[in-house]
């Protein structure tokens, strides 16, 4: 009886199993065609060895340097006048063909500081690839090898892909060319950190070192992006990888083919996350749009009317949902055109026109920390502030402002810290100590204020609030 029970269950089991089976892709047509378009990119670096020694593991070991120099032995590399070695390093990685004339799209990373590139064909030929132009900023870069008729991939649409989407990535992981791994689409837009001009792609598709590079497809065999970074603490797959958006890359590479170069739009602002506790100290119902830090003194924003405490909520008709989107929107833009720019101001609706900017390379000073003398009292919030000195105005473009001291309590507890200097708060500059002081007695207890920072070259928006009086 226990037998014939355990055989029913098993059919039903295998039944129900092979009906999953069914709704279950099948990627075999997929992987018949588009493979062929997939490449392995191997690259050659020729390395100094500075330092190196002889010996295995005495590498930078200056104990036995000293030895080997107080007994004059010579040849030592790096050591009196002697020739320092060359070699080699090798790396693979993947690209794909987007067009049959040789053009073939991988990571940045990928072809970085490569002295040699060498791009292999899924039918084993082998060609000496030039590197067109790379983008280290989105991690995209186009190289070109010297053929034609070559097999070409389909391109998608990214946007229209769904949560929960199978997608199919070919590449070669460590080395295995033409491997296929297969997953979902775990979300779309996702931020990295240092990466806000990408609004990746985050699948659990299986993507291993070797995989950068290489395309990631839909169902309908179309790439929807390029697999470029994954999350892991091994260093191998833990189900979470990140994919550059097609559209994203095409733009990229079709900017590198015509000029060799990527030009950006440019605003001149420092723009932070618009956090639920700042959003209320702003009188503002939701945390929708980018937060204005800062902006820098005489660059396209400052120009078109853009504050320090303005939220940005749609720019060039495009909306502004987090502050991950506005550096993607802007440097879209194209340098020169006047953009159409919707900001909150102090709770009141404003229409900017701002003459977009190319994307320059610099930064700016902030006032340098100093210790306290004495023991003066903590203010309200937990702060010891001190006025800029006249010197210390000048390195921040003669603007007022209050040093802090020393920090703790609430003030602490939010962020704030020794050496941060004060610009603002609640969107209102700072003029002197007692004026500061005076702000915080007027706020009851349990009001959240926005204290506007500088903090080294950076500013940002702190939410503090007001606790209850002792």
């Amino acid at each position: 009886m226990m037998k014939s029970w355990i055989a029913v269950v098993a059919f039903g089991l295998m039944v129900h199993l092979n009906g999953y089976a069914k709704d279950l892709p099948d990627f075999t047509e997929l992987a018949e065609k588009q493979g062929p378009a997939v490449v392995n990119i191997s690259i050659t670096q020729n390395m100094r060895a500075e330092h190196a020694m002889p010996f295995p593991g005495m590498q930078g070991d200056e104990q036995m340097q000293e030895l080997f120099r107080h007994f004059g032995i010579p040849g030592l590399p790096g050591q009196n006048g002697a020739p320092q070695p060359e070699y080699k390093s090798q790396s693979l990685g993947s690209g794909f063909i987007i067009s049959s004339d040789g053009y073939i799209l991988t990571n940045a990373h990928v072809v970085s500081d490569a002295d040699v590139v060498i791009v292999k064909l899924s039918d084993k030929r082998e060609f000496k690839a030039k590197i067109i132009g790379a983008d280290k900023r989105t991690d995209v870069a186009l190289v070109k090898i010297e053929a034609t008729g070559l097999p070409k991939v389909t391109t998608g649409d990214p946007g229209k892909l769904r949560v929960g989407e199978w997608v199919a990535a070919i590449g070669s992981p460590f080395g295995l060319e033409n491997t296929m791994t297969a997953g979902i689409v775990s979300a779309k837009g996702r931020a990295l950190p240092q990466e806000n001009f990408v609004p990746f792609i985050q699948t659990d598709v299986a993507i291993n070192p070797g995989n950068s590079g290489g395309p990631l497809f839909n169902l309908a065999g179309e790439v929807v992006g390029i697999n470029s970074q994954i999350y892991s603490r091994s260093g191998g797959s833990m189900g979470l990888s990140f994919s550059i958006p097609i559209d994203v890359a095409l733009e990229i590479s079709n900017q590198l083919k015509s000029t060799g170069k990527i030009t950006r739009g440019w605003l001149g602002v420092v723009i932070q996350e618009l956090s639920k506790e700042l959003a209320e100290s702003f009188g503002m119902k939701n945390t929708h749009g980018a937060l204005v830090a800062a902006v820098e003194k005489s660059g396209p924003a400052d120009k078109g009317g853009l504050e320090a405490g303005d939220v940005i909520t749609k720019f060039d008709g495009k909306p502004i949902g987090t502050s991950a989107d506005l550096p993607r929107a802007v440097g879209a833009a194209k340098p020169g055109k006047t953009v159409a720019v919707e900001i909150l101001r102090k709770s009141n609706e404003k229409m900017l026109n701002i003459v977009v900017g190319e994307m320059p390379t610099g930064s700016t000073e902030a006032a340098q920390t100093n210790k306290p003398a004495g023991k003066p009292e903590f203010n309200r919030i937990g702060l010891i502030l001190k006025e800029l000195t006249v010197q210390q105005k000048k390195k921040i473009n003669g603007k007022n402002g209050l040093l802090v001291m020393d920090a703790q309590g609430v003030a602490a507890q939010a962020g704030v810290r020794r050496g941060d200097v004060i610009l603002g708060l609640n969107n209102t500059e700072v003029q002197s100590v007692e004026q500061f002081s005076k702000q915080l007695a007027s706020f009851a207890a349990g009001k959240t204020i926005a204290l506007l920072l500088m903090r080294g070259e950076s500013t940002l928006y702190v939410p503090v609030k007001i606790p209850a009086a002792k």
